[in-house]
């Protein structure tokens, strides 16, 4: 009896993935973290920050949405009031990207949650939740070596994108400010292939309100507060109105 409960906690023990695990479902995202970070370290030396600069926004914000729009705002001289609130808006879905794992990792420790959390990505949350749907256990060295991996990679692709800036006086000319932009659409291309036809017709109702909500706001306020506003109030009316 013994020897069949250790082999047991053998048997769980070996199928906890671990770190390296982590590390190689990783890879292949790695193609987006490093094509963004580049054009988001070229607009950053195209908006006139150092490569230090750019390198410690990698750092602390690492989001590229959120690095696009910062120095779109810098260029145009905006408060850093309203940089930092614009930078918190577009990350809040981290907040929800956050929650949805929070189940798979409460036996760990607060600050073993918190090193989880916040490098979180829409990557990294896309590759772990195909994991929960396939079944497929979870633990916080995979999640760390998924993360970390992540990680490094934009902030040495931001770096190098930065030093190759210095050569690049218009980034817009080659089409690197809508690198982001051209990289959610295709990844929402491939996700409609898979969506029931009922849940499709929800989501492109979901984009008609978007574009005219788009269109409305933009006559009463800047571009930049129409697309948070917008995507704040279609979002609600997503999560009241969803099956």
């Amino acid at each position: 009896m013994l020897s069949g409960q250790a082999e047991t906690m053998q048997d769980r023990t070996a199928a906890e993935p671990t770190f390296v695990e982590g590390v190689r479902d990783c890879i292949p995202t790695l193609l987006g973290y490093i094509s963004i970070g580049l054009a988001a370290g070229i607009v950053g030396a195209a908006s006139h920050l150092s490569v230090l600069e750019v390198t410690l926004m990698s750092i602390l914000v690492y989001a590229g949405a959120s690095q696009f729009i910062i120095c779109a705002l810098l260029a145009v001289h905006t408060p850093a009031s309203a940089i930092i609130l614009t930078t918190f808006i577009v990350n809040l879905r981290h907040f929800l990207l956050s929650a949805t794992l929070a189940p798979q990792f409460t036996r760990y420790s607060l600050w073993n949650n918190l090193g989880i959390g916040l490098l979180v990505t829409d990557e990294s949350f896309g590759v772990a939740a195909g994991r929960i749907a396939d079944g497929r256990p979870l633990n916080d060295r995979w999640m760390h070596g998924l993360n970390i991996t992540a990680y490094l990679v934009w902030i040495v692709s931001c770096t190098i994108g930065a030093l190759f800036g210095n050569w690049i006086a218009d980034p817009e000319m080659f089409g690197l400010d809508y690198a982001l932009t051209a990289m959610f659409i295709a990844l929402l291309v491939l996700q409609l292939g898979s969506i029931l036809p009922d849940k499709l017709n929800h989501i492109l109702r979901l984009i008609v309100y978007m574009v005219i909500a788009m269109v409305v706001l933009s006559l009463f306020m800047s571009t930049q507060l129409a697309v948070i506003l917008s995507t704040i109030i279609v979002a609600t009316i997503g999560v009241v109105t969803e099956r």
